[in-house]
């Protein structure tokens, strides 16, 4: 195992920084964490009960699952299925109709508030928690790869919530919650920030984010006022790059 592991230079200066767009919004209950999935051309949403619902990107509801966990308060997807976490450290891998692939697992370390997670091309899972103030790059068995402590950002990042991976850039997209800046940090696949957006002109308490790379389409799940907005995502990038090519969208369509 690991140890927590202190970055010197977790700041670059980017060429050209993210945009924000913002799009569309719809109202919907106590949206924690969120994951994009384009079998459904829909989204995951857990709200940390037991029960985990799939909407479409308008938010009608298409289907209710749940898993051997107390509670789900961050989902993402793994392959063709989802992967799930209590917060408390334990996880589970479950059909997207619900059906245990295996027992819960614990985690490599004692885990005090996991709030989000992501998985990256090679199956690495990443996780943010908010207490301990730390990202953390895990291997599929739930061992440590390495750690950075996000107080020691610039801006500190104090209360990461969502995470999400874009599959084009290796980018990760996480946001601060209204008890931090309330605010969209962009990192690089190594973890280095590359920059940060306010949200506070779109929402307050942002728990959430989906990014739907096909289109690039950002969406954020706030608690404050319980709402889904969508965004128009352009991804920090050097001067002069190529237009991204596009991800994986909706399927079914």
């Amino acid at each position: 195992m690991r140890t927590l592991i202190t970055c010197f230079c977790l700041t670059a200066t980017p060429l050209a920084s993210l945009d924000l767009t913002y799009q569309t919004s719809y109202d919907l209950n106590r949206p924690a964490s969120l994951d994009y999935d384009p079998t459904f051309c829909g989204l995951w949403i857990a709200n940390e009960g037991p029960e985990v619902i799939l909407v479409t990107l308008q938010g009608d509801e298409l289907r209710r699952i749940s898993s051997d966990l107390s509670r789900i308060k961050a989902i993402t997807i793994e392959d063709d299925h989802l992967l799930v976490g209590d917060g408390f450290g334990s996880m589970q891998r479950i059909t997207k109709d619900g059906v245990p692939l295996a027992e819960p697992f614990k985690l490599g370390m004692n885990w005090a508030d996991t709030e989000g997670l992501t998985v990256t091309g090679d199956g690495t899972i990443i996780m943010v928690e908010d207490d301990p103030e730390r990202m953390t790059w895990l291997n599929p068995d739930g061992t440590v790869q390495r750690q950075i402590n996000t107080l020691n950002l610039d801006p500190p990042l104090t209360e990461a919530q969502g995470i999400a991976y874009d599959p084009r850039t290796g980018y990760l997209l996480i946001v601060d919650d209204w008890e931090g800046t309330n605010s969209l940090y962009e990192f690089d696949s190594e973890g280095t920030l590359l920059g940060t957006t306010s949200l506070i002109p779109y929402g307050r308490d942002p728990e959430g984010i989906a990014l739907r790379p096909g289109s690039n389409q950002l969406f954020i799940a706030f608690d404050g006022g319980a709402s889904i907005a969508s965004f128009d995502y352009q991804p920090t990038l050097p001067a002069g790059s190529d237009p991204l090519p596009p991800g994986p969208d909706c399927l079914m369509f």
